[in-house]
């Protein structure tokens, strides 16, 4: 009975022993299987491998930025196409972009400006372009220079009204007439656009800042000055022939001549009349015509424009007039250089223009990044131009204008 019993009970103690091993082993198989999915699942999301693939990529991204605004210099749709990508960059790379950029206090900016002359077709203002692309190429900048088919008010506010329909940055303006643009260039400075003048300036409360080419005074003084030397004695009758009436930088200019004719050392010096050739080539060529049949013993003529200056000097030499009547004025050496050495022309007075535009758009640039706001006393560094002053009014000066005659013409190309 015994062993019947043992025999009857062993297989329900088996099966006991079955149900209980597996209930037992479940609980153990819990731990071994958690431990292995959680390495499984933090390698596999792990940032650390993830991250140094961007990090890695990043130099090769931030370089694109720095380099996009060097072609925004000379096509258009590439520096309005590179801020869009360059702040993505930016953002992304920040740390390893900003080695260079954050000795100066962030990352460069890329600017649109709007650079405005008088009207097309005059050297002059294609030597200040020059100067104005230089200097948008080394700052990163795109540049569009438009100039009016007419050298007039209307015309140029037409072009400040496109530019602000473009929202460009900024708005560089050599003016046609120092009040009419006033109200245009408020509503473009209304609409958050900076607004500068070069050249030729419009009344203060319509700009921030006006770059002159240099003092009005010493331009003005120094062409009475030249006269005085080129005639006989500097005894006779003069006048002037000049662009437009409505020209800030002439009308201000033949102020400070007036002026300088008041010393008691040119009384022998009677500025007769005051012409105007419009910035216009066979305008100012008439013009001249015209001075030298009303006024038969005129001794000399000033023309203070390089479009004026060029075509007195051609119509003397057409009335076989030259030496006889002396010329100077403001103008160019490459157009000049002839007339100079055939002694039509003995001295004229100018500046670079290269420099002007360079000049100009790069003080843009510095009032658009912040470094400058036009506050008298200000002083910035301008390239390769080096230190510059804000003066009153917002003036920044180029500096004093050069004399040229036949020792030194040769050496300018400009």
């Amino acid at each position: 009975m015994k062993r019947s019993a043992k025999a009857f009970l062993a297989p329900w103690i088996a099966l006991g022993l079955v149900v209980s091993a597996c209930a037992g082993g479940g609980a153990p198989a819990a731990p071994t299987s958690a431990p292995a999915a959680a390495p499984t699942t933090a390698p596999a999301a792990a940032a650390p491998t993830t991250a140094p693939t961007r990090a890695a990529a990043a130099p090769t991204t931030a370089p694109a930025a720095t380099t996009a605004p060097a072609a925004a210099a000379t096509t258009a749709p590439a520096a309005t196409r590179a801020p869009a990508t360059a702040p993505t960059a930016a953002a992304t790379t920040a740390p390893a972009a900003a080695t260079p950029a954050a000795a100066a206090g962030g990352a460069k900016k890329s600017y649109k400006l709007y650079m405005m002359c008088k009207v097309a077709g005059i050297p002059y203002f294609d030597n200040s372009r020059k100067g104005g692309e230089e200097a948008a190429k080394e700052l990163g900048d795109q540049l569009i220079f438009q100039c009016p088919e007419k050298g007039d008010a209307p015309s140029q506010i037409q072009l400040i009204n496109a530019a602000v329909a473009q929202k460009v940055d900024a708005i560089l303006i050599s003016a046609n007439d120092a009040n009419a643009l006033v109200p245009a260039a408020k509503k473009a400075m209304d609409a958050g656009i900076k607004v500068t003048t070069w050249d030729s300036d419009i009344a203060k409360d319509g700009r921030i800042l006006f770059q002159n080419q240099a003092s009005s005074e010493q331009v003005g003084r120094v062409q009475v000055q030249i006269i005085c030397e080129l005639i006989p004695n500097c005894t006779g009758k003069i006048a002037i022939n000049s662009s437009t009436t409505t020209a800030t930088n002439q009308n201000e200019w033949i102020k400070w001549m007036k002026e300088e004719l008041k010393d008691p050392k040119y009384k022998g010096l009677e500025l007769v009349t005051t012409v105007y050739g419009g910035d216009e080539d066979q305008k100012s060529y008439t013009e001249a015509q015209g001075l030298f049949k009303a006024y038969p013993d005129l001794a000399g003529i000033i023309s203070p424009t390089s479009v004026g200056i060029a075509a007195t000097a051609r119509a003397l030499e057409d009335a076989k007039l030259n030496g006889k009547i002396q010329l100077t004025g403001l103008g160019l050496p490459s157009q000049l250089k002839q007339y100079v050495k055939d002694g039509t022309i003995g001295k004229f007075a100018l500046w670079n223009p290269v420099d002007q535009g360079y000049l100009a758009v790069y003080m843009t640039h510095l009032l658009l990044d912040g470094k400058i706001t036009g506050k008298e006393g200000e002083t910035f560094t301008a390239g390769r131009l080096g230190q510059k002053t804000v003066g009153k009014d917002g003036e920044v000066l180029l500096g004093p204008p050069l004399v040229f005659d036949k020792n030194n013409i040769d050496q300018y190309s400009f």
